[in-house]
């Protein structure tokens, strides 16, 4: 064992407490609630035909029903036919928890709605960030002005605000503009991102001052040499910028949960989690977490298809 066993214990450690909750999660949708109640079933639980309450209720015989049935129990009392129907219910709404919290986390819910929606908010805002960021961060990085380096620093002092500092300022402004309840309200506000200023900035710090040169040489103008030049050899850093943006407003519960206040086909996947909070004895954790799973599951594959490149984008960003 060498000297540095030590940091390799901390690592491990570190890795079980940020893997822990998603092995609840992914554990919980597939799981029954009577084994999510009593903590028991291993990972995936045992996977016992289970009955859906709601899908019971659902089908409970009406006295006409009860009367249409007569024919099919001849000689039994109502009551007798009634316990019948409702044993056929249960047999027909019996399935495995694992299909049961899948079925639900969709039709509970418009959970395609909501992914939809997630994904023209956070494409939106990732797009207009770009627009934004990237003459900033190229006139910071290349062009000399006076009070540069001052504005440099307001880029800075913005990474310091958190978002719930201006949260109302930019809700009363929204409200005045009728804009609540918009996929404006959704993107407009985030449409600047100092973070993406800043590393694109540190990013062009690395590109040779001698590749503008040679593009002004031939003619090229500062809009065309950010688009044309700067652009594709900042694909690295975009996709590691694109991480960050695409995660943090996708899982954004917050901003949405302030300006979306009735209008359900606008909710994004977070606030999806709401349609199964009304359950507060554990009966939905089950869905409530195969929801939580379809909503992490594409942000999980986005990173690791573009992993090396985000490293890469990040590391290079830290250069000078």
């Amino acid at each position: 064992m060498t000297r540095d066993w030590w940091k390799h214990l901390i690592l491990i450690m570190g890795v079980i407490v940020v893997i822990a909750p998603f092995y609840m999660m992914v554990s919980y949708s597939f799981k029954s609630p009577g084994e999510i109640d009593r903590g028991e079933g291993g990972f995936f639980g045992r996977q016992e035909l289970m009955v859906d309450p709601r899908c019971v209720a659902l089908r409970d015989p009406s006295r006409a029903d009860i009367a249409a049935a007569a024919d099919r129990f001849p000689g039994q009392s109502e009551r007798q036919i009634r316990d019948a129907l409702v044993a056929e219910a249960e047999v027909e709404c019996s399935m495995r928890p694992v299909v049961f919290n899948y079925s639900k986390a969709f039709t509970e819910a418009p959970l395609l709605r909501y992914l939809l929606n997630g994904v023209i908010v956070t494409v939106s805002i990732f797009l207009l960030q770009v627009v934004v960021a990237l003459p900033a961060a190229y006139a910071l990085a290349k062009l000399k002005f006076w009070g540069r380096e001052a504005v440099f620093g307001l880029v800075l002092f913005c990474l310091l605000i958190p978002v719930h500092a201006i949260a109302l300022p930019l809700y009363i402004l929204l409200a005045k503009l009728g804009l609540t309840n918009t996929y404006a309200a959704l993107v407009v506000p985030w449409t600047i991102s100092a973070f993406g200023i800043f590393l694109m900035r540190q990013f062009f710090m690395t590109v040779p001052d001698d590749l503008i040169d040679a593009a002004r040489m031939d003619g090229m103008g500062e809009f065309a040499i950010v688009w044309r030049v700067m652009l594709p050899t900042a694909i690295p850093a975009l996709l590691a910028f694109a991480i960050f943006s695409v995660v943090a407003h996708w899982n954004d519960y917050f901003w949405p949960r302030i300006v979306v206040t009735g209008n359900r086909d606008l909710f994004t996947p977070p606030l999806g989690l709401r349609e199964f909070k009304g359950d507060g004895d554990g009966s939905f954790f089950g869905p409530m977490m195969a929801t939580a799973t379809v909503i992490v599951t594409p942000l999980i594959v986005a990173f690791l298809i573009a992993q090396r490149r985000f490293i890469e984008g990040i590391t290079l960003s830290g250069m000078k």
